[in-house]
């Protein structure tokens, strides 16, 4: 029984890590947008 809840518990945890994983990644690239964007302007005045 211990296994099995020890096993509920990892894979919960790994779901957990892959979609905060793709928050992180999703985020880097939003910031990435508006960072470029910003250099666009600053190169147009």
């Amino acid at each position: 029984m211990k296994r099995v809840i020890a096993l509920m518990l990892l894979s919960m945890f790994s779901v957990a890590m892959l979609s905060g994983c793709n928050t992180v990644a999703g985020a880097g690239k939003d910031v990435q947008k508006a960072g470029e964007t910003v250099e666009g302007a600053a190169k147009g005045n």
